[in-house]
């Protein structure tokens, strides 16, 4: 074994939890918002699965804090080429890990090169920044914000990623017409079904009903589905995910001619998100009421229909502050943002 190896082994047994060209990182990145002990925070899905809580954000608003740079060793310097923040919104393909597709990237300098001999704050402010998406982590795909604080050094930087949750609200659709279809096989079933609405809030109520004007065949049971459908890609390399997220029973047994059966699904219990169409011409998501009939010989016959779901925005939080609701504003531009505006305004005064 020559020399040159011999000593190349020595110094990774000797240190083998450090980086090969530094001993360590010598400094340690914190990232403190500056409403912290007062904003909201959301729950909001991981890629495994489990639900955690994030700082809230809606579009407009301002996002502020501090960057603490703590040296592990007092009194010993450390060497930078810059100190800076960022604001990312990007979207990742799990099948295209690779590439991060940013529509949002905001960069703050805090610190021109030179070096650190104690351990210091910076702070740091991005304006009324735009935030047009909604976070969202799905089946395919991930749509994320975060603040990412870098120290720059010659060979390894040092740096702290911190997420937060955004939320886009809407005001009430001008325009919301009821759902009338039929469901029908010739000479054996033919039903009417209604629903209230086609668009609802988060939170909303489904309202309909189920006419049954002709049955002759023996029908046991009958279920309504929530589907998300999840889009990502384009062209011949689009993935759908269908996801069944409520199955609700509107009966169990056999419907006679002339009978009506209502229903009451109340959404505020499921996980859901809004409605997304061509995000950043990456990906959507829909919803879709899905109603089931089972016959007696496990045959299923089924009628689906899209409804646009959104997230209510018509009673404005102080959380939220005045910029928020000059982005409702801006992107809504109806007299119920104007009013938004006006509660906002007088909720900041007071």
């Amino acid at each position: 074994m020559s020399t040159v190896h011999l000593i190349l082994l020595i110094y990774l047994r000797g240190n083998g939890n450090m980086s090969f060209f530094s001993f360590g990182q010598s400094a340690e990145i914190d990232v403190v918002l500056n409403d912290a002990e007062t904003r909201k925070k959301a729950e909001h899905k991981t890629e495994d699965g489990k639900k955690d809580k994030y700082f809230l954000f809606y579009d407009g608003e301002t996002v502020s804090g501090k960057v603490n740079v703590t040296l592990k060793n007092p009194g010993k310097r450390l060497e930078h080429q810059g100190i800076k923040i960022e604001f990312v919104g990007q979207i990742e393909l799990y099948y295209d890990r690779g590439n991060h597709h940013e529509f949002v990237s905001l960069v703050k300098d805090l610190a021109r090169p030179g070096e650190i001999t104690q351990s210091q704050t910076f702070d740091f402010e991005f304006t009324h920044v735009e935030k047009p998406y909604e976070s969202y982590t799905g089946q395919n795909v991930k749509l994320r914000y975060f603040l990412r604080a870098t120290v720059i050094r010659r060979l390894n930087d040092i740096s702290k990623e911190m997420d937060i949750v955004v939320h886009t609200l809407s005001t009430y659709p001008e325009l919301n017409s009821s759902i009338k279809m039929e469901v029908g096989i010739e000479d054996c079933l033919h039903i009417e079904f209604e629903y209230n609405k086609s668009k609802y809030h988060l939170k909303d109520v489904i309202v309909g009903k189920i006419y049954f004007l002709l049955v002759r065949i023996k029908i046991k049971h009958m279920e309504i589905d929530i589907i998300k459908r999840e889009t990502t890609g384009t062209g011949p390399s689009v993935y759908h995910e269908n996801d069944t997220i409520a199955k609700y029973e509107i009966m169990d047994g056999a419907p006679v001619r002339g009978e009506s059966i209502p229903i009451r699904l109340f959404l505020a219990g499921y996980d859901l998100t809004p409605t997304m169409r061509d995000i950043n011409k990456k990906f959507s998501v829909r919803y879709y009421l899905n109603l089931v009939l089972i016959d007696e010989e496990e045959r299923r016959y089924f009628k689906q229909q899209e409804i646009t779901l959104w997230r209510k925005g018509d009673v404005v939080r102080k959380s939220m502050s005045h910029q928020a609701a000059i982005a409702s504003q801006r992107y809504e531009g109806s007299a119920a943002s104007e009013s938004a505006l006006e509660q906002a305004a007088k909720e900041d005064s007071g």
